[in-house]
Formats: structure tokens, C-alpha cells, sequence
């Protein structure tokens, strides 16, 4: 007879834990989205944005990234309020009578902890990026509206082994380069030099015409022939669009193309490589959070109290808050080269898994 029971408890607490979160997030969702547009709403108009444009290039990619940032928080206060609300009719007790253990009771509550741990990875790895390529599309469209006039300044990249630019100043204004040079290194001696008073980008062959230039190749120490121009075409590993890349570009790109522009950008030693790091262990890191957020949750809100549910999930509030913002100051270390991106995007989880055990072993107490 007991195995029966088992699996209705286990449909009962799962059916309860997915339809909670389910619609706290659903909630959480709307009033985000009533906010966004209330702060948006006057950049749509002034800029005449089709309404086909909004709700598919702008909400299409705006709500599935909203859905998987705060999933995190809404598992939570999910197992805070229908945990609370079993403790307080006594349910939580009466299951414990039966001889059902405190760890048996968890079993359906980490299964559902990994149904949305899943969930969330998947959303992260495969849907987010590309919805949030046209959502980031939009948003320099219409929102940022970024401004063409900008300048970037000391540029320096290995765009393949041995080959090194550097870019004194880039302007956007006509896609050039000042004071641009690109060279070659072979046995940690220079063998050429390429250097051009500007360069300037031609879509007609994807490639850099190079003006006032002037070119050393180096034979030895003692010998080296100069060649000089006024234009030049050259074709090399470096595009307009390493100029413009920005920082949240990692966010829009698969895990694929993600590994690909972390190995381009660690080998061109670009500092933005960090973004892309980050991004890379958060989308794991994250996921993981499920797991922790909803141990600590039943630890918490499993025991009857006076003061009701409410305690619970001010509690859980509190403790959710801190464990979200404590990933995202866990970016700092990565920044400032104390910790590697890994380990920093990781501690978090290492230091609540052992809160959320703490919590567990006490709980049934």
C-alpha cells in the first residue's frame, strides 16, 4: 500500500512545485514587461518602431531572457510558498507520521529542481542567444541608438600567431584606422613591418586600403629592404566588425560560436574576452543555482511557525536576494584578475551549497 501513496506524494509535490513556479514567473513576467514598456514607451513613439517589430524583434528575445534571469529567485519563493502553505495545514507532518523520511520527502522536490535546472540550461544555450541577437539589434536601432560619431583609441590585437596590429585611433565616422601597423613575428624577431598613415575599411573587397603606407622586411640585423605607396590593398584577419563588437555580444551567440570568439579573443589578447568568459560558466553556473535554492527552501519554510508563511518567505526573499547578487559581484574578482572566471561565477553555488546543507541536516531536527 505504501508504494502507491509514494507516488501520488510524488505527483503531488511536483505537481504543486512546477505550478507555482510556473505561475510566479508568469506573474513576475507581466510586471516586468508593464514596467519595460512604461520606461520605453516614448522612444517607440518618437521613433515610429513598427509594432511588429516590438512584440516579435523586441519581446520575442526580451521575455524568454527575462523568464531565465530570474528563474533563480522564482524557484525559491516557489518552494517558500507552497512549502509554507503544506507546513501550515500540517501536511509536513503528517507525511513524517506516515514513515515517510525527511530525505524520501526531497526526492520529488529535487526532481523538479532538475526539470527546471534543465530547462534553464537549455533555454541558455539554445534559445536566448539567437533571440537576444535581434533583441540587441533593436535595442542599438531604436533604444541605445548609438552614436556613429565615436572614436576608440590604442588598439592592439595578434590576429593570427605572430602577427600583430595596432591601431593608434579608430573613427567610425568613415571606418578608418590612424596610424595603423601590422607586424610579423617569427622566432621572436621581427622579419616585417607594415605601416600606413590610416586605413580605411572597402566593402567592395572586404578588405583594408592602406594609404601612405610603407613596408620594412627585415633579413637580418644588418640588412632590410623599404617599400613604400600611396595605396595599398590588404586583406588580412581583422574586420570592421571587431571595431564595433560590443560587450554584450557573447549574450546573442551559441555555444559554439562562443568558444570560437573566447579562443580569437584570448589570442588576440582582448580584453573583452573576460565578457565572454563570464557569460560561458554563468549559463552552467546559473542552472546549478535550482538545485541549491530549493534545499535551502524546504529547509526553511518545512517547519510550522507562528508567525505563518509570511516569516518564510520574507526570509526567503532576503536569502534569494542575497544569493542572486552575490553571482553578480561575483563578476568583480574576474574583472580585476583576482579569481579566475570559473571559480569566480562557481563560489557562489561552493559557499550556498554548504549554507543549504547546513540548513538540511537541521531541518528535519
Amino acid at each position: 500500500m505504501k508504494k502507491p501513496e509514494l507516488k501520488i506524494l510524488d505527483k503531488y509535490i511536483i505537481r504543486k512545485f512546477i505550478g507555482t513556479y510556473f505561475f510566479i514567473l508568469m506573474i513576475a513576467t507581466l510586471i516586468i514587461i508593464i514596467f519595460d514598456i512604461s520606461e520605453k514607451i516614448d522612444k517607440f513613439v518618437d521613433n515610429q518602431v513598427p509594432l511588429k517589430e516590438i512584440v516579435f524583434d523586441y519581446f520575442g528575445g526580451f521575455i524568454p531572457w527575462i523568464l531565465n534571469s530570474f528563474s533563480s529567485i522564482v524557484v525559491f519563493l516557489a518552494v517558500i510558498s507552497f512549502t509554507s502553505k503544506l507546513a501550515q495545514r500540517s501536511e509536513i507532518i503528517a507525511m513524517l507520521s506516515s514513515g515517510i523520511s525527511f530525505n524520501r520527502m526531497m526526492r520529488p522536490y529535487m526532481l523538479s529542481a532538475a526539470f527546471i535546472a534543465t530547462l534553464t540550461l537549455l533555454l541558455g544555450i539554445f534559445i536566448i542567444p539567437p533571440v537576444n541577437h535581434i533583441r540587441l539589434e533593436f535595442e542599438n536601432k531604436y533604444i541605445k541608438q548609438q552614436q556613429t560619431a565615436s572614436a576608440t583609441s590604442k588598439i592592439h590585437y595578434q590576429i593570427a600567431p605572430g602577427e600583430f596590429v595596432f591601431v593608434e585611433q579608430f573613427s567610425s565616422w568613415a571606418n578608418t584606422a590612424y596610424r595603423f601597423t601590422l607586424e610579423t613575428i617569427e622566432d621572436n624577431r621581427i622579419v616585417s613591418k607594415l605601416s600606413a598613415e590610416s586605413a580605411v575599411w572597402d566593402t567592395t573587397f572586404n578588405g583594408w586600403k592602406l594609404r601612405n603606407w610603407y613596408i620594412r622586411d627585415f633579413y637580418n640585423e644588418e640588412s632590410e629592404i623599404v617599400r613604400t605607396g600611396k595605396e595599398l590593398d590588404t586583406v588580412i584577419d581583422l574586420t570592421l566588425e571587431d571595431f564595433y563588437r560590443r560587450r554584450n555580444i557573447a549574450e546573442s551567440l551559441s555555444h559554439k560560436e562562443l568558444n570560437e570568439l573566447i579562443d580569437v579573443q584570448t589570442m588576440r589578447g582582448d580584453a573583452l574576452v573576460l565578457y565572454a568568459l563570464i557569460e560561458k560558466n554563468n549559463r552552467i553556473a546559473m542552472p546549478f543555482s535550482a538545485f541549491v535554492l530549493t534545499v535551502m527552501g524546504v529547509a526553511l519554510s518545512s517547519r510550522k511557525r507562528r508567525g505563518g508563511m509570511g516569516l518564510n518567505i520574507g526570509i526567503g526573499i532576503a536569502l534569494s536576494f542575497i544569493y542572486i547578487l552575490s553571482m553578480r559581484f561575483s563578476e568583480m574578482p574576474v574583472h580585476t584578475g583576482a579569481l579566475s572566471p570559473a571559480f569566480a561565477l562557481w563560489l557562489p553555488n561552493i559557499i550556498f551549497s554548504i549554507v543549504a546543507l547546513i540548513l538540511y541536516r537541521m531541518a528535519p531536527k
